[in-house]
């Protein structure tokens, strides 16, 4: 008699163990979210005179483009002087901006105002397709801000309006910065209907992280009314 008792508690017992399992996963998934993010410490240690040229984090672009660009970019190098760097990632930390991740790297990869002088870095945020781009002194006197910011926002933005075009975005960029560093006539930005607005075509960070955060807890919130539902009625099936 007993042992009758028994087994069913004992049932009930896996049950709830099982259950408490799932939450806890769940809650792990939850929590480490945030962790999905390229930090800082991720990024590869780089300095002025570094053969590296294209660093692709969210791995957006083919090798026959890397390929390409860092060609175009060594030989600006070895012709001028000028360094220019292209990286992607894919998601930032909490309050972090395109623009305040790319000065940390720059800042941290060019830690004085010498090695800063004649380099340029571009960086595209995949999640939300906003960019980032720091200059040098030396490099402002052929690439103003006003013309950097173009080129980050205009040259390379434009085809990813029109399709995630992330190879074409990165080539128009690199021609675009190896003509102006090469002390060559502007190209100009792509040539966009007037009613385009790229910046508000694209979602902000936080809203990404906002949408984010309700599918888990929505799958939070449904895991909690089935699963009871499934081991009650798994239960009611054993002591049967």
């Amino acid at each position: 008699m007993k042992q009758l008792i028994r087994l069913p508690i004992l049932r009930l017992y896996h049950a709830r163990l099982v259950l408490s399992i799932v939450f806890l996963i769940l809650f792990t998934l939850w929590v480490a979210n945030p962790a999905l993010a390229t930090s800082l410490y991720e990024m590869p240690t780089l300095q002025a005179g570094d053969q590296t040229w294209v660093i692709d984090k969210d791995e957006v672009l083919s090798r026959a483009t890397e390929g390409q660009i860092s060609k175009a970019l060594e030989k600006l190098a070895e012709k001028t002087g000028n360094e220019v760097r292209f990286v992607t990632i894919h998601r930032l930390d909490y309050g972090e901006t395109t623009q305040s991740f790319t000065d940390k790297l720059f800042e941290k990869w060019f830690p004085t105002p010498e090695a800063q002088a004649n380099q340029t870095l571009l960086v595209l945020d995949t999640m939300t397709n906003t960019a980032g781009i720091r200059t040098g002194e030396k490099v402002k006197t052929l690439l103003s801000d006003a013309l950097a910011s173009s080129v980050a926002n205009e040259t390379l933005l434009v085809p990813l309006k029109q399709g995630d075009k992330y190879n074409q975005a990165f080539l128009d960029a690199c021609a675009r910065l190896v003509a102006v560093l090469s002390g060559q006539p502007d190209p100009g930005a792509p040539q966009i209907a007037e009613t385009l607005n790229v910046e508000s075509t694209f979602k902000s960070s936080e809203e990404t992280d906002r949408n984010s955060s309700a599918v888990i807890v929505i799958v939070l919130l449904i895991a909690a009314t089935v699963i009871p539902m499934v081991t009650y009625f798994w239960y009611q099936g054993f002591s049967n």
